[in-house]
This record gives C-alpha cells, structure tokens and sequence, in this order.
C-alpha cells in the first residue's frame, strides 16, 4: 500500500545515513532510504531505471550523478546529470502513479557498483 505523500516526505528525512545496501541490478545498489521510498511508494521502476541509465556513464570521467524527476502532467521526465546542471541522460515517463511532485536521488560509484540514495545519505 502506497504511502500518502505528506507522511512520505517526512518519513525520508529520517534517513542520514544507510546501515545495509541491497542488490536492485548487477552494478547497482541502494541505501535503505531509496529501497524504503522505492517500497513506500511501490517505485521499484525509478530504482531500476537510474540503475540501468547509469550503465553508459563513464565512471572515470562521471563518479556522481543526480536524478531529478519532475511530474508532468499524468506522466514525469526524469534527467540524469553531473551534479553541475550538465544532463547526461534523460528520459520522459508517459505515465506514473508516483506521488510526489518531484524528488531527487544520487548516486556515487564505490568501485564495484553504483550506490543510489537519498541526497540526505550522501
């Protein structure tokens, strides 16, 4: 059952750091504050899908990245970029039930895998 936006916004914000990472893609990981939005607001999507965007970065030029999501509309467009405003992917989402208006995720290579989070576990 989906979280009501309110008490999602201020159940992430309980999130400063991570105790466990769990395995979403072959290179991908999260924190327990991304799998908690991911469960809480049934967005296993978003996860996997900056997961797999993240394969064509080049780690040596690009260790950080930003995802920003904007809901447009019945649907969202979600950018990845370098930290600096620098888009190195994007992609539009024709449609989403996902419940806030906007959020942002990053993630940080760590040598064997990519670790999405919160901006607040960073």
């Amino acid at each position: 059952m989906k979280v009501p936006a309110s008490r999602l916004v201020a159940e992430l914000r309980q999130f400063i750091g991570t105790e466990h990472y769990y395995r979403l893609l072959p290179t991908f990981v999260v924190t327990d504050g991304l799998k908690y939005l991911m469960d809480a607001a049934e967005c296993y999507w978003l996860g996997q899908l900056y997961g797999l965007h993240l394969v064509d970065i080049d780690i040596n030029d690009q260790p950080f990245t930003v995802l920003n999501l904007k809901r447009v509309g019945s649907g969202a467009k979600i950018d990845i970029e370098d930290g600096n405003g620098k888009v190195l992917s994007w992609q539009a989402v024709d449609y989403t039930d996902f419940p806030l208006q906007s959020i942002t995720l990053y993630a940080q290579w760590a040598g064997e895998h990519w670790v999405g989070m919160l901006p607040s576990e960073y």
